[in-house]
């Protein structure tokens, strides 16, 4: 099943991608920043192997993640590999890349 917007993804498909194993040693703040035509922040919390998206901004995020809604589907059907957002420019990055790589292995993206 296709995923069609950001808000589906942060309520629903996120916490059941999660594997709270493998955050085991994570305790990050994430701001998520999408552009397009509907502009959205989301602040994805994950600490104590639990994970939390709402919708805002937080002003020091450990990890700060930019992109267009379009990209952003995209990443998440597994249409684009994040390494390829990164490296062709369509996602901005800002924070501890480590800590970025768990985040693949825990389920994020």
């Amino acid at each position: 099943m296709e995923i069609k917007t950001s808000q589906e993804f942060f309520e629903n498909i996120l916490p059941s991608r999660f594997k709270p194993e493998k955050a085991k040693d994570i305790q990050i703040t994430i701001q998520v920043t999408l552009t397009g035509n509907n502009p959205i922040d989301w602040i994805i919390t994950i600490g104590g192997q639990k994970i939390q998206a709402i919708q805002g901004t937080v002003t020091e995020p450990t990890i700060a993640l930019k992109t267009s809604e379009n990209s952003f589907l995209e990443l998440v059907n597994g249409k684009m590999s994040i390494e390829n957002a990164f490296f062709s420019g369509k996602i901005n990055f800002k924070g501890d890349i480590t800590t970025a790589l768990k985040l693949k292995d825990a389920g994020f993206l």
